[in-house]
């Protein structure tokens, strides 16, 4: 079996912890991206590897073999020594569900919709877990009832995965996205109020399997894009609204571009510097409960008026004046 060093594959010293093995992917992840390396066959292949490798060392249970083992970190023993196969057939040897849960056609439809027969689902807990192995055993033959069949073991297709960059908007909104895989384009649709972070499955999108072996699966995650006003704090929206003094002390009505639209918000008279102002329902939809808002909140942070007139300069200091009386 080939070794293959996935600390050197994201350009890491041995052991490094989960911090650099997380930021290390995530640099080289970006740079050899397929969508910023068009056509690139180098960047596709250093792609993979980068993710193969990220695989195995942001999972604490496989760095920790990996670690121990070197090359035969992935091989796992039988009860009697002999290669235990049923792994990769949805049993562990201890009899339980395999590495990775798969999701049938009925699961996947009421997310995503997709062109070319795919099914999509949410993925919630286990984010990149249960890749196919990184290498093969070599042939062999397997062991069926206590008897050699001469039969190659089935091997499961690799997992790939990718990030998705959204806008703001469209996370309030709702958001359509065409990717490619494998040739084929695949039409994802997200529904409105989707988080940042939020890790989607691709059943069976992945690499072949072989001999008879289960495809691999596609993961996806979300990465929402920072707004230039708007701050998401769960499914609330926090925002700070600029008001000159004489605004704050004679009070105004402001109006707020909100994701919806804009709204009108009523400065009452001696507004205080930091006062915090709640717009209900203005936040974001709550994802996966249509109709559902969170709230809005402005934040008024006042500022000195500025390029002021000669008669506006002496009314501020009459005012000063007489308030020191």
């Amino acid at each position: 079996m080939e070794f293959k060093d996935y600390y050197k594959t994201l350009g890491l010293e041995k052991g490094a912890d989960a911090d650099a093995v997380k930021k290390a992917y995530r640099k080289l992840a970006g740079k050899y991206h397929p969508d910023k390396n068009p056509g690139s066959k180098t960047a596709e292949d250093r792609f993979k590897e980068i993710n193969e490798a990220n695989e195995v060392l942001s999972d604490p249970e496989k760095k920790k073999r990996y670690d121990e083992l070197g090359a035969n970190w992935n091989q796992q023993g039988g009860p009697d020594g002999a290669y235990d196969w049923r792994q990769y057939a949805g049993q562990g040897a201890g009899g339980g569900r395999g590495r990775t849960r798969t999701f049938t056609q009925d699961d996947l439809g009421d997310i995503f919709g997709g062109e070319g027969g795919g099914g999509f689902s949410d993925f919630f807990e286990t984010f990149f877990g249960g890749a196919g192995m990184a290498g093969g055993a070599g042939p062999g033959r397997g062991r069926q009832g206590g008897a050699w069949t001469g039969r190659q073991p089935p091997r499961p297709g690799d997992d790939y995965q990718a990030d998705v960059e959204i806008t703001l908007e469209e996370a309030y909104h709702g958001a359509k996205k065409i990717i490619e895989i494998n040739g084929k384009k695949l039409r994802l649709q997200f529904k409105p109020g989707i988080a940042d972070g939020k890790a989607i499955k691709l059943a069976g999108k992945g690499g072949k399997g072989m001999n008879g072996g289960p495809d691999g699966d596609f993961y996806l995650r979300i990465h929402v894009q920072p707004h230039p006003v708007l701050e998401r704090r769960g499914d609330d929206l926090h925002m700070v609204l600029r008001l000159e003094v004489q605004d704050a002390v004679v009070g105004k009505t402001e109006e707020i571009q909100t994701l919806g639209g804009g709204v009108k918000l009523r400065i009452p008279p001696e507004t205080d510097n930091g006062k915090v102002f709640r717009l209900k329902g203005q936040g974001m939809p709550v994802y996966d409960k249509p109709g559902e808002h969170g709230d809005l909140y402005v934040t008024v942070a006042l500022a000195l008026p500025k390029n002021l007139k000669t008669d506006e300069i002496e009314f501020f200091r009459q005012m000063a004046e007489a308030r020191r009386k």
